[in-house]
């Protein structure tokens, strides 16, 4: 009996001293032995351990990735904006042993120093970044200096920073009318800036073309008059040269177009005395019996109230001029319209000769 009592208490005090030797340490664990408070050493090998029973004792801290939420802040930022921001760290212990002797045993003691910390560097980075770099794709950048400065503080501590995220970022609700009305404004500043330098840009392109286009046309007025002076050169030539073989019929022909361009209208009026050089032809026509004297073979005036025929040119082909008998009207100054240009311009080529015959009304 005695020894059976014996042996349960041996076997008792075994499994108290074995329990207190022993331990176990999980993959998600890492552990701090300590000797009467002391840091002896750090273990992260996941397994079966031992230590002193009864004088070391085990502290275990979590190997896994840690999160801490920091409460919104209003960061005033570089273009003197305000701006609510939410953000939220990521981090893990790496050294268990600066861990313990900084921040002792509780993992809810960092917590604090992370918050302070990680304010400290949104609202120092943020102080020097305007809105546009926070609200655009430059918030990576930002994020990434966040992150650089609070790890630097935090390596103190036993800890890595692994990430520093701005989760949300938001307008005072004060200021939200203000900012977009200024953010509006920017806007239709830079548009109207756009706008300027593209109406700039056009009116460069019209000038550019208007001037092309007036040298085009220039140039090509130019060689127009050019061929044009050049042909009326060679027409006048062609003409003289044609002209030249026969000055009286040239004379003739140019007589019977100043009368055919006179009488064409019906109601031409002439003011001019019987014996004008512009009626030569019909003088030269008539008979000589019908001639008055004294006149110089010109026809005699008449009394002021005989009325004036009109003249009509009949078309009558004559290779010569032959002189019909005609009887001579009496004119006493008629009164008719004269031609501003009795002599219109030759034509390119001389019509077949009409002699017009003058007929009594």
């Amino acid at each position: 009996m005695n020894k059976l009592l014996a042996l349960g208490v041996a076997l008792a005090v075994v499994v108290i001293v074995a329990a207190s030797t022993l331990f176990t340490v999980h993959q998600t664990q890492q552990v701090l032995i300590t000797q009467f408070g002391e840091p002896i050493r750090v273990i992260r090998e996941p397994g079966l351990h031992a230590k002193i029973p009864f004088v070391q004792s085990v502290i275990v801290f979590d190997r896994r990735l840690l999160d801490f939420d920091a409460p919104a802040e209003e960061v005033i930022l570089g273009d003197q904006r305000r701006l609510s921001v939410d953000s939220f760290t990521r981090y893990s212990i790496t050294d268990p042993l600066r861990f313990y002797q900084t921040v002792g045993v509780a993992e809810a003691g960092i917590r604090g120093r992370i918050n302070s910390v990680v304010t400290s560097a949104v609202r120092r980075v943020l102080g020097n970044e305007p809105l546009l770099s926070v609200l655009s794709n430059d918030r990576a950048r930002i994020m990434g200096e966040i992150r650089r400065l609070v790890n630097e503080e935090m390596r103190a501590f036993g800890i890595e920073v692994l990430d520093v995220r701005i989760r949300r970022a938001d307008l005072p609700e004060q200021n939200t009318d203000a900012i977009l009305s200024r953010m509006q404004s920017e806007r239709q500043r830079v548009a109207a800036e756009e706008r300027a330098r593209g109406q700039e840009e056009a009116t460069r392109i019209r000038a550019g073309a208007d001037r092309e286009r007036t040298v085009l046309l220039a140039e090509a007025q130019a060689q127009a008059d050019i061929l044009r002076g050049q042909g009326e050169q060679d027409a006048i030539r062609i003409f003289a040269e044609a002209f030249q073989q026969d000055p009286q019929f040239f004379q003739f022909y140019r007589s019977m177009q100043a009368y055919r361009e006179a009488f064409s209208g019906g109601d031409t009026r002439l003011l001019m005395s019987p014996d004008s050089e512009f009626f030569r032809f019909f003088r030269e026509s008539m008979p000589a019996s019908l001639v008055p004297q004294g006149t110089g073979g010109r026809p005699a005036a008449a009394a002021p109230a005989a009325p004036a025929p009109r003249a009509q040119a009949p078309a009558v082909q004559a290779p010569a001029v032959q002189a019909p008998t005609v009887q001579a009207p009496t004119v006493q100054a008629p009164a008719v319209q004269a031609p501003a240009n009795p002599a219109p311009a030759v034509p390119s080529a001389p019509p077949a000769v009409v002699a017009p015959t003058p007929a009594p009304q």
